[in-house]
């Protein structure tokens, strides 16, 4: 199984319905809230993205973006090939 890292927030409703999908597909994820992280931690992430927005999310180390990106993926069939 593919290693998934969620980057998300306490109050971000995106962050929820990633995480949910993932759920619905039984696959393990680690997330790490930057709400209670060291801010740097963000600085350094908006650093590697280029993002601002959570969630962000990396399959494999790959950043596949946030929620809208994660969905286009699953409903175009190929999601479930990078989490194999």
């Amino acid at each position: 199984m593919a290693e998934v890292i969620i980057y998300s927030t306490t109050v971000c409703p995106y962050c929820v319905r990633a995480k949910q999908l993932l759920e619905r597909k039984g696959v393990e994820y680690k997330e790490i809230n930057l709400s209670k992280e060291d801010p740097q931690v963000r600085l350094d992430l908006m650093q590697r993205t280029n993002h601002r927005t959570v969630p962000q999310i990396f399959i494999n180390e790959q950043f596949i973006g946030g929620f809208d990106q994660l969905y286009a993926l699953e409903r175009e069939g190929k999601l479930d090939e990078l989490l194999a």
